[in-house]
């Protein structure tokens, strides 16, 4: 990757609508060169995609939350499995140390909070903390100089 291609990924992390006449505008490169760059950096699986942030708290769900599961009863695949049916569950990442899984979830209050906790259960041991508040979230990310 080269700056262009950096200031190619800062532009689209800060606006991910942002039209390829833009980008062009911005990086003085023509449009068939900053297509180039979009497709080479899919390719490498360096672009992952793109899509529109929602706010949980603006479509009803007002209540996010970070848990930890530890003491798995079920093997990794089948808990994930398990996770990927459930809609409340925005991430699952599975870390190292005590706790085997770290999930991020929204829900609409703590009626399905006291829900969510009990279909989880059966799993391993639950432990919720919800969040107050996010001052850093989706930071823009670039390769390190």
């Amino acid at each position: 990757m080269d700056k262009l291609d950096v200031s190619l990924l800062k532009l689209l992390q800060e606006d991910g609508r942002m039209t390829v006449s833009e980008l062009s505008k911005r990086l003085s490169l023509s449009r068939p060169s900053i297509s180039e760059r979009l497709l080479r950096l899919q390719e490498k699986g360096i672009i992952l995609g793109f899509n529109a942030r929602v706010s949980p708290a603006a479509i009803g769900r007002n209540v996010q939350l970070i848990i930890q599961i530890s003491e798995l009863k079920v093997s990794p695949q089948d808990f994930e499995q398990r996770l990927t049916q459930d809609e409340d569950i925005l991430e699952c990442h599975r870390v190292t140390g005590i706790v085997s899984h770290v999930l991020k979830a929204a829900v609409t209050g703590m009626d399905d909070l006291s829900k969510l906790v009990e279909r989880l259960m059966p799993y391993g041991n639950v432990n919720t903390s919800v969040i107050l508040s996010s001052p850093i979230i989706n930071r823009i990310i670039l390769p390190k100089e």
